[in-house]
Formats: structure tokens, C-alpha cells, sequence
């Protein structure tokens, strides 16, 4: 399962609902949600306010209700200005581990043949780590 690459295809979709604007998956980025708000994936809805023609936080609450309502991977959303922080159902996290412990070789690379060196830091323990 690719999650951000599944949530950017119903972004795609909500744009061409709602917006009647056809967006290929490579204008649309995700970046993790701030620690201080409710949610895991963010989506910056600025550069589509001249596809919209609404505010920031119009355009937000479209998308976000569009993708709460025909996406069951949404659980939920809430917008601050023009950033649309989304819930993941956990249904979906569920599956993504299913996922990766059904595959033995995840989160291993093939090899290349090249060496890798790596470091451990080496905390004082009578000390703090900083």
C-alpha cells in the first residue's frame, strides 16, 4: 500500500469534482503535520487558490469534505488558514503493517555491492543527551 501516493490520488479526484480541474499527482506534495494540530498528513492548499477562486480556508473544508465523505482512508480533517491537516482511519494503518510484515524483505535495500559505514552516537550516560 502506498498511502501518500493513494491520498494524493483522491486529492486528484476531489479537484476534479469539485474544481472541475484536471491536477497530475506530481503538482500535489504532502509533508507531515505539525505536532501542535490533529493529524498526520498536511496538504497546502495556496498555490490552488486561482484553480478555486475561494479562500484558503474554503478551499481547505471543499477538499476536506469531498475526501471525509468518498474516501474511507479519511477519518477526519480540521483547517488552519490554508493547510488541511488529514486523519488517517486506523483501518489503514492496520494495513500498512499488515503490509510490511508480509513482506520479509521490507525496509531492506537490494545489494549493491558497496560498502555502508554506520555510526552509533555514544551518549554519556551521567550526562544529558543534547
Amino acid at each position: 500500500m502506498k498511502l501518500e501516493e493513494d491520498i494524493k490520488t483522491h486529492i486528484k479526484n476531489a479537484f476534479k469534482s469539485i474544481f472541475e480541474v484536471e491536477l497530475d499527482s506530481a503538482q500535489l506534495f504532502l509533508q507531515p503535520t505539525r505536532k501542535e494540530f490533529e493529524g498526520t498528513h498536511t496538504f497546502v492548499v495556496f498555490p490552488f487558490l486561482k484553480t478555486s477562486q475561494k479562500s484558503p480556508e474554503a478551499t481547505a473544508v471543499a477538499i476536506g469534505d469531498y475526501l471525509k465523505s468518498r474516501s474511507a482512508m479519511i477519518k477526519g480533517y480540521n483547517v488552519v488558514k490554508g493547510f488541511l491537516n488529514l486523519e488517517i482511519d486506523s483501518s489503514v494503518w492496520v494495513a500498512c503493517l499488515g503490509d510490511m510484515l508480509s513482506n520479509e524483505n521490507w525496509g531492506q535495500l537490494p545489494s549493491n555491492g558497496k560498502k555502508v559505514m554506520v555510526e552509533f552516537s555514544s551518549p554519556n550516560t551521567n550526562k544529558p543527551f543534547i
